[in-house]
């Protein structure tokens, strides 16, 4: 297993609500760390939050050219926030849920410490993501890229929007809908999840299609191979936006062609070694 020598500390940018908590969370994390053998940083938004001195402060872009892990205190949109940032970099991250569901950040505070050590003496689970990328193309040229940990989500503004959809070329279907999911497994246990999709195991190398309240109830969610390429034509709209992880939004103009493929990067969240994907979905879905 590897030891991690440089490591990170990035917070969640909290609510007035929040910032109690996970301030003091940071503060016990940081102040654990410093008794390490261990070159420690911090995300130079979280110092600001937490006025911590003597640790180097540096900016979320360039954390993974510094560190050789990350440790993120927040919930699951913090996580995938950071995935994206770092992505380039492969450095592996580990979660401490301080939101609601924490399907990604799975760490609980109130073993945080103790589950944190036993990864940094080598006693963790690897558990590799796939990303998906996602181009839009406005005539010949592409005007929107981006990285997706979840999915990207095409959607309606006010009314039905009109879709082609085509898998490696071959065409599959036309559908009126409030939109369309395409999801990586991560991120079928999100808003693809709410919309009627299935649950895909991270294992898999696999994308769910999912509409969005289609006007013709026969159109159901699919599960298609990871190496496939999806094509989603925009044929009729109002007012649509493409969001990335739900944290992006790319308005669309009608006749936009967005291509969707799997990407060559992933990312590696570390779990202690009695971690239970089938566990923690049973806990988490109040599945009995």
């Amino acid at each position: 297993m590897k030891a991690f020598k440089k490591i990170a500390v990035i917070g969640k940018y909290p609510s007035k609500e929040e910032s109690v908590d996970i301030n003091n969370q940071l503060i016990e994390l940081v102040d654990h760390l410093r008794q390490k053998s261990i070159e420690l940083f911090i995300e130079e938004k979280t110092q600001q939050q937490i006025n911590v001195e003597g640790i180097q402060a540096i900016a979320l872009k360039d954390i993974g050219s510094c560190v050789d892990l990350a440790i993120i205190i927040g919930g699951d949109g913090t996580m995938i926030g950071v995935a994206r940032n770092l992505v380039d970099s492969n450095t592996p991250l580990i979660g401490v849920n301080q939101g609601r569901f924490g399907f990604l950040a799975d760490l609980n505070t109130s073993s945080m410490l103790t589950n944190i050590d036993s990864i940094l003496n080598g006693e963790y689970i690897e558990d590799k993501r796939m990303l998906i990328n996602t181009r839009i193309i406005r005539g010949d040229r592409v005007v929107y890229e981006s990285l997706s940990l979840n999915d990207i989500v095409i959607k309606s503004g006010l009314r039905l929007i009109e879709l082609d959809v085509m898998i490696n070329d071959a065409f599959v279907h036309r559908q009126r809908s409030d939109g369309i999911i395409v999801s990586t497994p991560t991120g079928t246990t999100a808003y693809a999840l709410s919309a009627g999709g299935p649950i895909l195991h991270p294992n898999l190398d696999a994308i769910s299609i999912v509409p969005i309240s289609p006007h013709t109830l026969s159109n159901r969610p699919i599960a298609i191979n990871a190496e496939s390429k999806v094509t989603i034509k925009i044929v009729n709209m109002d007012e649509a936006y493409a969001s990335i992880d739900g944290q992006i939004k790319f308005p669309l103009d009608i006749r936009d062609v967005i291509e969707i493929s799997k990407a060559k990067q992933s990312i590696s969240i570390l779990h202690p070694n009695d971690y239970c994907y089938f566990e923690m979905l049973r806990n988490k879905l109040h599945w009995g």
